[in-house]
């Protein structure tokens, strides 16, 4: 044979512990790991059907929805994102992307591939849309769709949704919401609120690994998906065929793709353990973590690129980077000594911040004293570095 077996799979796989309190992934609790450990089970298997059942009465949990499209798409975050284009937009749909970081970017991109007329209302990132521009930006587009980024993990922003859903719908607008960086550490009501399509990662605040989008979608929504002129374009993320799969149409399941099946155990357990927590506890526990955090980095004369404490996630801090100040080098002292992963900017906040998360299992007091120190000690080295200069 001209290719040999790789002599680096000779050797066994080294992976350290890591500390991951950057914007994503977070780390899993040890009943996560060991979820993963469990038998592989056939995807179309009763006991694994059973397993995705229960995940999604988390989901609906979590979502604060009793809607019946409620499931996973195997991917990441984008691929909730991707999934939420394909079946929403058909070509010529408009739709109105509210940007004020990385993702609404992101999202005008994908929409774009699938031939929807994009129209962007733009804010500078850490800034906000309030319900008044959003009406007159409604009256001016006329759209299909509304996407909003709840939280904005490139600048740390906290878009309020509350009060966005009855406008859509005064409008005949579905709302659509990215809540990859955001759910379970703020306060997030699919059907009070209106949303009509909303997902998010499975690696943030839920603390299971990298793996899944979940994802849900309203009557509203799935009307929209039902009254298309064209076959949505992504076989994979067709939610029609997802919602199959995952039990949601009353229909017997077909086979659509072989689900992650490990990573459904995971997230199954991840689940129980917020369900356990309790949401208004998770949000609790985040909402303190972030505070505390806030006010240890003001401590250290730091400034937070989010002014208006009522602007932030607490799940995703952006700290500016001083000047004079090399924020690589600071974020390779926390690796290099701790082997703690903070975050440099995203986008348009690159070079500009550093991005704490707390998130999920890494959200603790005794996690964020950890980073305070840290951060500490870099800048001292930095100002002696600087000193010499």
């Amino acid at each position: 044979m001209s290719i040999p077996p790789p002599e680096c799979l000779k050797s066994p796989m080294h992976v350290p512990s890591k500390l991951l309190m950057g914007p994503g992934p977070s780390n899993s609790p040890p009943q996560v790991h060991q979820a993963m450990l469990k038998p592989l089970l056939g995807h179309l298997h009763p006991e694994f059907t059973q397993i995705m059942d229960e995940v999604k009465e988390g989901l609906r949990y979590l979502f604060q929805t009793k809607s019946d499209v409620v499931c996973c798409v195997s991917g990441t975050g984008h691929a909730g994102m991707e999934a939420t284009m394909c079946n929403l937009l058909e070509p010529n749909d408009v739709i109105l992307i509210a940007q004020n970081g990385i993702w609404g970017e992101r999202a005008a991109d994908m929409a774009s591939r699938h031939e929807a007329d994009v129209r962007v209302i733009k804010k500078p990132a850490g800034e906000i849309f309030q319900l008044d521009e959003l009406e007159a930006a409604l009256k001016e587009h006329r759209p299909a769709v509304l996407f909003l980024v709840q939280g904005e993990s490139s600048s740390g922003a906290l878009q309020p949704i509350y009060g966005v859903g009855p406008l859509c719908q005064k409008y005949g607008v579905l709302l659509a919401v990215d809540a990859v960086a955001s759910l379970g550490g703020v306060p997030f009501f699919m059907d009070q609120w209106g949303v009509d399509v909303v997902y998010t990662g499975t690696q943030k605040v839920i603390s299971a690994p990298p793996s899944m989008a979940p994802i849900a979608f309203s009557d509203r929504a799935m009307a929209k998906v039902r009254a298309r002129k064209k076959p949505i374009r992504s076989f994979y993320a067709d939610i029609t065929w997802l919602a199959n799969y995952w039990g949601c149409d009353g229909s017997p399941r077909k086979y659509h793709h072989t689900g992650p099946v490990s990573s459904v155990y995971a997230l199954r357990e991840a689940l129980s353990l917020v369900c356990a927590e309790g949401l208004e506890s998770l949000w609790a526990r985040h909402a303190a973590c972030a505070q505390r955090l806030h006010d240890g980095l003001t401590a250290l004369n730091l400034q937070l690129f989010i002014s208006d404490p009522a602007k932030r996630t607490p799940t995703v801090t952006t700290i500016k980077v001083p000047e004079g100040v090399d924020w690589m080098k600071v974020t390779k002292y926390f690796m290099n000594k701790y082997r703690v992963e903070i975050s440099g900017g995203l986008g348009p906040s690159a070079g500009l911040v550093w991005r704490v998360g707390l998130m999920g299992y890494n959200c603790t007091s005794d996690n964020v004293d950890l980073v305070l120190k840290i951060m500490k000690e870099a800048l001292d080295q930095q100002s002696i570095i600087t000193s010499k200069l």
